[in-house]
């Protein structure tokens, strides 16, 4: 157990993780918040304009991309998430100020979480390359899971409590929660012991964005990841919406009931985090397996007959999902040099998140006028479905892995005839 959380030996990590739970609480709750607001108070259960919503908050994630990696890497993390903290705090505190007035519309919605979805896509790669900068390589891989652990540990807690909000005195104040959630995260790294950080060396020069895309270009092994992580990211990983479809229009449920399932299905995702940062090594393997099992467990959950068989099939569908993508964003950290890890970094959320604004509104469209429950099968066919083409990949033209060497680790795809070795530093084992 003690080997589980071992990036909590690091005085920086600690805070760190504090400061990320708080402000991962409160965006748990606005999520929950804004589904409602969209779905209930604004329209009448359209689910397209919950689509379009979710779609415009992810939007910039694959616009800005490119030149959130290049920040990431040319300039100061802390800096940076500093102003992108402040920024989406400020967007939140007007949201919530709309809303408690009773002065918003549907558009004001949609600015407002395009707006926050561009803070969001210059945070993400930094937060996740600073990782890197807070703890030493030998305990990256359990903090890229204790990460995703504070952050399910938070979707056990937002959701439930937004759902008692809402239920007794409206949206407007779970909004103004998550703009004072912001305001802890900003607070703990603040508080950082700048002499205790590992800081990659900076970007320099020009060809910053093209050098980034020629590396992800010539690394087969990466290139696998982050077309994983793109199909499950674009048609699997859409359970904000779904769940909200299934809830309100399949089982009839309120908003107290529709925030439970997000808890509940977050306990089936903190277990798998934690199981993933106790976990030295991230394996190919495991990711396939996952897979596998998701596609069996989601089409299960599709087809449940009751609210209550909907909840408990969320746990073990939250387990499955949770393992696929801590693990390949652990493998994607480990093989990538630290001066093109934000730069890649920006790459693989602009993929997973990037996929959103075409998943999600097309999830929505088909939430109308196939039925909720296919909302959840179309994650399903298409999970299967990459899981039988990475499996096909690997088989026939060559296993996939992180080795790892006493002096020099390194990843390597092995093929018929052809071995691509990316040496890794010498400092991460």
């Amino acid at each position: 157990m003690l080997a589980t959380f071992r990036s909590f030996a690091e005085r920086n990590y600690r805070l760190f993780f504090a400061g990320a739970l708080i402000s991962n609480v409160g965006t748990w709750m606005s999520r929950v918040a804004q589904d409602w607001l969209v779905l209930v108070e604004l329209t009448d259960h359209d689910a397209t304009a919950l689509g379009l919503v979710t779609g415009l908050q992810f939007l910039p994630m694959l616009l800005l991309a490119p030149v959130a990696g290049v920040v990431a890497d040319r300039f100061a993390k802390i800096r940076v998430l500093t102003a992108t903290n402040v920024a989406m705090c400020l967007t939140s505190a007007l949201l919530a100020a709309l809303v408690v007035t009773g002065a918003a519309q549907l558009w004001q919605v949609y600015a407002l979480a395009f707006a926050q979805g561009l803070a969001a896509a210059v945070d993400g790669p930094a937060r996740q390359a600073f990782v890197s900068e807070i703890v030493s390589p030998d305990h990256l891989s359990n903090a890229v899971g204790l990460n995703s652990a504070s952050f399910n540990a938070a979707r056990i807690i937002g959701p439930g409590v937004a759902g008692l909000m809402i239920a007794g005195i409206g949206t407007g104040p779970v909004f103004a929660v998550n703009a004072v959630s912001f305001l802890g995260y900003l607070g703990a790294i603040a508080r950082m012991d700048g002499s205790l950080l590992h800081p990659a060396a900076p970007a320099r020069g020009r060809g910053r964005l093209v050098e980034g895309l020629r590396y992800v270009r010539s690394r087969p092994d990466i290139l696998l990841l982050l077309a994983i992580v793109f199909m499950f990211g674009t048609f699997a990983m859409n359970f904000q919406m779904t769940t909200a479809l299934m809830a309100t229009l399949v089982y009839g449920e309120g908003p107290a009931e529709y925030g439970l399932l997000g808890s509940i299905m977050a306990i089936g995702s903190l277990s798998a985090a934690i199981w993933v940062a106790s976990r030295r090594r991230p394996r190919l393997r495991i990711i396939l397996a996952a897979l596998a099992a998701y596609t069996l467990l989601s089409t299960a959950l599709a087809l449940a007959p009751t609210y209550e068989s909907f909840a408990v099939l969320l746990i073990p569908v939250g387990f499955t999902a949770l393992t696929v993508l801590p693990t390949c964003n652990a493998m994607v950290q480990l093989s990538t040099a630290p001066e093109m890890r934000g730069r890649v970094l920006a790459l693989y959320m602009a993929i997973f998140f990037g996929g959103t604004p075409l998943g999600a509104p097309m999830i929505g469209w088909i939430g109308e006028h196939w039925g909720p429950r296919w909302t959840i099968l179309v994650g399903s066919i298409a999970t299967g479905l990459t899981f039988v083409a990475a499996s096909a990949y690997v088989f026939r033209r060559g296993e996939l892995h992180v080795r790892y060497q006493r002096r020099r680790p390194f990843v390597t795809l092995q093929r018929p005839g052809v071995t691509v070795v990316n040496p890794l530093p010498d400092d991460t084992r």
